[in-house]
């Protein structure tokens, strides 16, 4: 009998603030503060979405747009963090890496300083209260001026103190080159702060050597697009980068035609490190407990080889050695179970 992959200790490295709301705190928020909410994002089934061309793309974004726009306070900050980690707690998570760009909430929080520490105040209170250990990755928008990211990378250095670990850059990789925000990159590894860029998933295997060599990512959002480069592959491997690979998101947006045909065991067999992550649970329907439950029936990884990923998911973490330590522990037993 296959053992329960929520039970199985493991860390959160691929998730995204307003897409990890639940649908039904969607619902609420919208109904409390008058938000319209397309059919799309009301429906009972995840929306249909390929974001492969540019039109696809807009629309994914505009549903993400709408749905951020129903988080209005401190109070709607704190119910999303604390929501997501319940969710996380539920899916075996011990560990969670939740990014975000505070620019988009500080109109309505305060400013982009006041947004930040609301939501560095909301994932310290959520860690109490669940036992969920927890972090912010503070991402920069490719499609925005890298001016705009070296504020935002230094304002992720300033409070590394207080949970931020990491510093990203999302959205549609196709547009901005990485280069452009090296000077950001440089400033959040002088502070200290993971590199993780997102690369290798709209666009092909360049995008993520663009990370590697422009970025010196240390870890890769996605990623997947490696699997077409054995070299790029090999390159990942012999540094042990980790890509965050989010099956049922590469699915949704079109990158993959089916689960099948996600990279999965060419990375894994290449060597290289995979954290599975659910992306934006709000929009593609399914969590971290999922992803694992994909790569056993649709990847046919064994328990020993789901207990392999979540092991690579704790190391790729930012978390605190005794928190990897207590983890990896948890993983033993889940196998010995």
């Amino acid at each position: 009998m296959a053992r329960d992959v929520s039970q199985l200790p493991k860390a959160h490295l691929h998730l995204h603030f307003t897409g990890s709301m639940r649908p039904g705190t969607l619902l609420e928020l919208a109904d409390k503060y008058g938000v319209h909410l397309p059919d799309a994002l009301t429906a009972a089934e995840p929306p249909k979405l390929r974001a492969t061309d540019e039109r696809g793309w807009f629309r994914f974004q505009r549903l993400y747009d709408i749905a951020r726009s129903v988080l209005r306070s401190p109070e709607d900050i704190q119910r999303l963090v604390r929501e997501a980690a319940e969710e996380d707690v539920r899916d075996g998570s011990g560990w969670l890496e939740i990014q975000v760009d505070p620019t988009s909430y500080a109109p309505r929080l305060g400013g982009l300083i006041p947004a930040l520490e609301i939501i560095l105040d909301a994932v310290e209170t959520a860690s109490r209260e669940t036992g969920l250990g927890m972090a912010v990755l503070v991402a920069a928008n490719r499609t925005k001026h890298p001016l705009d990211a070296r504020t935002l990378a230094r304002l992720a250095v300033r409070y590394a103190d207080r949970g931020v670990v990491g510093f990203g850059l999302s959205n549609d990789e196709r547009r901005g080159l990485a280069r452009d925000f090296d000077r950001a990159f440089a400033i959040a590894r002088d502070g200290g702060l993971l590199a993780a860029p997102h690369g290798g998933e709209l666009a092909g295997p360049y995008s993520v050597r663009d990370c590697l060599d422009d970025l010196r990512a240390e870890r890769i959002g996605h990623g997947v697009r490696a699997a077409e480069d054995p070299r790029l592959l090999a390159r990942l491997a012999e540094r042990q980068i980790t890509c965050e690979v989010c099956p049922s998101s590469n699915v949704a947006l079109g990158v993959y035609a089916n689960q099948r045909d996600v990279p999965l065991r060419t990375l894994y067999e290449a060597g290289v490190p995979v954290a599975l992550g659910a992306d934006d649970p709000l929009l593609f329907g399914s969590r971290l407990a999922a992803q694992y439950e994909l790569a056993r029936s649709a990847h046919g990884f064994t328990d020993e080889q789901l207990a392999d990923l979540a092991s690579q998911s704790v190391r790729g973490s930012r978390a605190p050695r005794e928190v990897q330590e207590r983890l990896l522990s948890g993983v033993k037993e889940w196998l010995a179970s």
